[in-house]
């Protein structure tokens, strides 16, 4: 096992990875920026280092700084979180020709799945679903990309092949609107990920987001850990998040997640990932894949009773999988609601100073957070303060327990999102489960 990690990333996920490494007897390095150094996992860490300014530019985006972190203080290896350099297949291979080991895929095979029209081309190579669509990037001729929405049938939607978050994207419901989508999708795209290449692809009316979690030893050998379910999103950022999803049989899971493996054997993945579809009317369609540790990994986690950050820890150092397919078993329900420091009716930021924290409690409650009284969230970074888990043996014995945990946190001093939660809780249609990824947009729009 790796004698020290460097951890680069902050918040709730950094001190997530502190406690795993710690259960195993691993010392930990924190690096942090000029607007962390109060953070929890700073003051916990057997050693932290100061790699640059409170922008993520020159801090948790500074790859120099991260490496010479982690060698002035002689680690083995880096483990990058979630966000921030998670996904940056350039920064995976300068860790690994540094003579560290970067706790997650290869960078090839984020390079691989980082690209959206390569990542599509693999997965069909693989027998996964996927939707229907351009089977590659759209050309500059307006003719034949008017032709191939046509074959597809609308509406269609245009994505960026290097994007993510909404950007890039454009749903097209007629012929006469398709080429200037085209356009503008090109240059946003352009913009945010320096790549104006597009694809285009059937889009589904009401969709479920379902997503797959699987872990592989990096040698052919991989497993899946069953679904979740992300449908709870507003503008395409998710707010809450289950497992496993309501409505999906165990032989709709084993179908899809043996396909997931199989992808995962034939590119040798090594660590943890997540397969996400959206679903409708029986059927998976694969958008994207992951390489990376997701924000709602723990209620997998409970679920089924593996931790994966000690998974990423142990395959990483070479001990392989821990759990054969045969050994993975779900088990009750678990939800996730994700806590921002954000004005609960407008969305806005609300950085500032944390008065009061006061947890909750009681069977089948966690909460993963770095926050305390008198912790000052910065506005340098994303809202996202915490993760409040609920688990039971059945789906409504978890919402119950969520809608008594949602009564009881206490955080004053700023504004959160605690309320938009407790109004999902006893929210009829959530509550009777499945439903779709526009649905929280139209709730908000009608409340408004």
């Amino acid at each position: 096992m790796f004698n020290k990690v460097v951890i680069a990333n902050r918040g709730e996920i950094a001190l997530r990875i502190l406690r795993a490494c710690k259960e195993l007897g691993i010392q930990t390095v924190a690096v942090y920026s000029t607007a962390d150094r109060d953070l929890l996992h700073v003051r916990l860490a057997d050693e932290a280092v100061c790699i640059g300014e409170a922008s993520a530019s020159e801090s948790y985006l500074n790859i120099p700084a991260i490496i010479s972190a982690a060698e002035i203080t002689d680690a083995n290896a880096i483990h990058p979180g979630y966000g921030f350099l998670a996904e940056n297949a350039d920064f995976a291979e300068r860790v690994e020709n540094s003579g560290f080991v970067f706790i997650g895929p290869r960078a090839e095979t984020i390079r691989l799945m980082g690209d959206k029209v390569s990542a599509i081309a693999a997965m069909k190579q693989a027998g996964v679903p996927c939707v229907p669509g351009s089977d590659g990037p759209l050309p500059d001729d307006d003719s034949e990309n008017l032709r191939i929405a046509k074959e597809i049938g609308y509406p269609v939607i245009i994505k960026a092949s290097g994007g993510g978050g909404g950007k890039g994207m454009r749903v097209v419901h007629s012929e006469a609107a398709l080429i200037n989508a085209i356009s503008m999708a090109k240059n946003e795209a352009e913009m945010n990920f320096k790549n104006s290449t597009v694809y285009m692809e059937k889009f589904l009316e009401t969709p479920r987001h379902i997503e797959i979690q699987v872990l592989g030893d990096g040698e052919g050998k991989a497993i899946h850990l069953g679904e979740r379910d992300c449908s709870m999103q507003r503008r395409h950022q998710k707010v809450l998040e289950e497992a496993p999803a309501p409505g999906i049989t165990e032989k709709q899971r084993h179908q899809v997640g043996k396909r997931c493996v199989r992808a995962c054997e034939e590119m040798r993945y090594r660590g943890a990932g997540t397969f996400e579809f959206l679903y409708q009317e029986g059927h998976f369609y694969f958008i994207e894949m992951n390489t990376r540790i997701q924000v709602e990994h723990p209620v997998t986690e409970l679920v089924t009773g593996v931790d994966l950050i000690r998974e990423q820890l142990r395959i990483a150092a070479g001990f392989g999988l821990s759990r054969k397919q045969s050994e993975i078993r779900l088990k009750g329900h678990a939800i996730e609601c994700r806590i921002n420091a954000e004005d609960p009716v407008k969305f806005t930021p609300s950085p500032g100073t944390i008065q009061m924290y006061h947890p909750p409690g009681g069977p089948g409650i966690r909460m993963d957070t770095h926050i305390y009284s008198s912790y000052k969230v910065p506005p340098n970074y994303d809202s996202m303060i915490g993760k409040l888990i609920s688990y039971g043996s059945t789906r409504e014995i978890a919402l119950a327990r969520m809608r008594n945990a949602l009564d009881e946190i206490i955080i004053d001093g700023i504004k959160t999102n605690i309320a938009l939660h407790q109004r999902l809780m006893h929210d009829g249609y959530f509550n009777e489960g499945g439903t779709n990824i526009h649905y929280l947009e139209k709730k908000l729009a009608q409340e408004d």
